[in-house]
């Protein structure tokens, strides 16, 4: 499927319009954009294979990794040299290169690993890599790409490989959507119909034929057993990306509930969803669905050491509740006023039971409905009221507006793009995005974690598809999140852009090439 239809700025090119970047020479042509970058003269050989000097000799293994290229630890004179300076923030680093050799020092680990993979962008096809003084540090701590399994899985090779590209941009988060009507991708061994029924559906609708249903006849089934979750976790760690899982509740739950169909507030039967959309069965509020969750959570910790742990929360319909004695009989004794507190009840109930266990609960803005729980940090996915409200009630926030930052809307004219769910959400869209709202007074916007892009995979079934539909926004969104917002400029973006797509096509991803650089 290739090609449906990858303190200031220094550009050595001349000024470029949006359309239509210069023709001049661009080099040091990194994404994100580092907060200060200085050239100087000449460059280092790193043609060769790279002797380097570390706190600890694992680093020359790692720049191996990064760089690409065979390296080898040296406790004398080096080419790399890396140590640590505690005084720069949180994830920064500095970098040096001349004639001489490249110097990194990094505030921590991280900060080592982005220097690194700074130095892999400025590497030119020679080997060479230009003289530059560099200091860079992250606006935000939270810089995130989501993934949905669920609607399509994908195998973990494939996950591996999206952590990578994450990596590259300095992406430290990654929201791995789990669970949904359509199908439950990850083992729980208290509960093995989750995986042996809720993991497989019959067939997938066609395109969007609903009326009347068109199926594909081909099961879709898929999951990822513990095992693979710690390697993938595990993995990721060594890239500095927190993985964290999302488990539906209490909607988008018809997985769960075909599999048992007691934690329902209706009898059933169910079935794996086989179309897209909002659902009206939904998890019911009573002990044993609590007892379910609960020991599922357990499970889910037990996998991921994230502080964090999504719940969903969105797009929950309430005419099951409303139905139900069960339901009704919770409002009445907790005294709550209808179905909207009912579910900030669920959640409360949820969040208290994380907290015991030393995590935190994320949700989608809905969870701000009916009241919001305690300690939850909200992402907000409604455009970003849900975000400002969360923000001036001193709880955080992700941004992750759907107009901005949904990587499965069409990025340009929908007939000469491969199906989307909708929408219109262009590479300069992306980059025009602005995670701290101006509502926002500097004590509220320190609430603002940072921003997030998010890939729902209804219409992406290959890899090739959602690389084609996450790149190059993605590089776009990683510089939203990373270069602070005075540095920032579409025309600079433009001018550097090029460089890093033809290093991720050289890389076999299957990048959508902006109509600028046709």
């Amino acid at each position: 499927m290739k090609h449906l239809v990858p303190a200031a700025a220094l550009f050595l090119a001349s000024a470029c319009s949006p359309g239509a970047p210069s023709e001049g020479p661009v080099t040091l042509s990194v994404i994100p954009l580092p907060a200060s970058m200085e050239a100087g003269s000449g460059s280092f050989d790193a043609s060769q294979p790279l002797r380097v000097s570390a706190p600890a000799d694992s680093w020359a293994l790692t720049a191996g990794e990064v760089l690409g290229m065979p390296t080898e630890a040296v406790s004398g004179e080096s080419d790399l040299s890396i140590a640590f300076d505690e005084s720069l923030p949180a994830e920064g680093y500095r970098l040096q290169v001349d004639g001489d050799g490249i110097r990194i020092d990094g505030a921590d680990d991280a900060g080592v690993f982005y220097a690194l993979q700074t130095v892999r962008q400025l590497r030119n096809e020679d080997g060479s890599v230009p003289a530059v003084d560099i200091v860079d540090a992250p606006r935000f701590p939270y810089r995130g790409l989501h993934l949905d399994v669920a609607r399509h899985f994908f195998p973990v090779d494939m996950v591996k490989r999206y952590l990578d590209r994450m990596a590259a941009l300095k992406l430290n988060t990654f929201h791995w959507h789990l669970t949904e009507d359509q199908g439950w991708r990850i083992e729980i061994s208290g509960y093995p119909r989750l995986t042996e029924v809720g993991s497989c559906r019959s067939e997938t609708i066609v395109e969007k034929n609903f009326d009347p249903f068109v199926g594909d006849g081909t099961p879709h089934c898929g999951f990822y057993t513990q095992d693979e979750v710690r390697d993938v976790v595990a993995y990721a760690a060594r890239l500095h990306i927190t993985v964290i899982p999302e488990i539906e509740m209490p909607g988008h739950s018809t997985a769960a509930l075909a599999a048992y169909p007691e934690l329902a507030c209706t009898d059933g039967p169910f079935e794996v969803s086989t179309t897209w959309g909002v659902h009206s069965d939904i998890y019911c509020p009573k002990e044993e669905t609590f007892a379910f969750l609960e020991n599922v959570l357990t499970e889910v910790m037990g996998l991921f050491p994230s502080r964090y742990i999504h719940i969903g929360g969105d797009e929950v319909p309430k005419i099951r509740w409303e139905e139900s004695s069960v339901a009704q009989g919770v409002i009445q004794r907790e005294g709550l006023d209808g179905e909207h507190e009912l579910q900030s009840w669920f959640i409360r109930r949820i969040e208290a039971f994380l907290g015991a266990h030393g995590r935190s609960l994320i949700g989608w803005d809905e969870i701000l409905e009916g009241g919001l729980a305690p300690n939850a940090t909200v992402m907000s996915w409604r455009g970003t009221e849900g975000g400002i409200a969360a923000a001036r009630q001193g709880h955080d926030v992700i941004m992750s507006p759907n107009d901005d930052l949904y990587l499965d809307h069409y990025q340009a004219d929908p007939a000469g793009e491969p199906l989307a769910i909708g929408g219109l959400t262009t590479l300069e869209d992306v980059y025009a995005f602005e995670p701290v709202p101006a509502e926002l007074t500097p004590e509220e916007a320190r609430h603002v974690l940072g921003a997030q892009g998010n890939v729902w995979t209804e219409y992406m079934a290959t890899e090739d598809y959602v690389e084609y539909m996450v790149f190059p926004r993605a590089l776009a969104l990683a510089e939203v999140v990373w270069t602070p917002v005075d540095r920032r400029s579409w025309d600079g973006f433009a001018a550097r852009l090029p460089a890093r797509v033809a290093a991720l096509e050289a890389d076999g991803v299957n990048v959508r090439v902006p109509d600028f650089l046709r």
